[in-house]
């Protein structure tokens, strides 16, 4: 029974880490695969890693800095399950894509837009802890 309970509970986790890991490969695809990104930024962004929307030394399931949080606004990580990844890749690219562009119009505590942050080669979040 116990092997049954510890069974389940990795595949309840094994959903929403999907989905985050899709978040954070998209995001590098869309923001640093471009050959004309500037290299520092690129450095930079592949540094963050999930620090790019979680905050480091915190739970990442549970706090995102103020990027994070504008782009858990318009993604749920409910919402896209290793099952539907892989059914629909492109269709879960599209979603992701869209989430960003709607995240990217929020605003920073710096008053920028992440936006606008990132096409200046900044990391979108003021308080990312790197």
């Amino acid at each position: 029974m116990k092997r049954l309970a510890v069974l389940f509970s990795c595949l309840m986790l094994a959903s929403p880490a999907m989905a985050i890991s899709e978040f954070g490969k998209q995001w590098k695809n869309e923001f640093l695969g471009a050959d004309d990104v500037n290299e520092d930024f690129k450095k930079a962004g592949r540094k963050a890693g999930c620090y790019v929307c979680h905050v480091k030394g915190e739970d990442k399931k549970k706090v995102r800095n103020e990027y994070g949080m504008a782009v858990q606004k318009h993604l749920k990580a409910e919402d896209f399950s290793k099952e539907y990844i892989k059914a629909n890749p492109e269709e879960a690219k599209k979603k992701i894509l869209e989430g960003f562009k709607q995240a990217a119009a929020a605003k920073s505590t710096d008053g920028n837009t992440f936006g606008d942050k990132i096409k200046n080669n900044e990391l979108p979040a003021t308080n990312a802890g790197l």
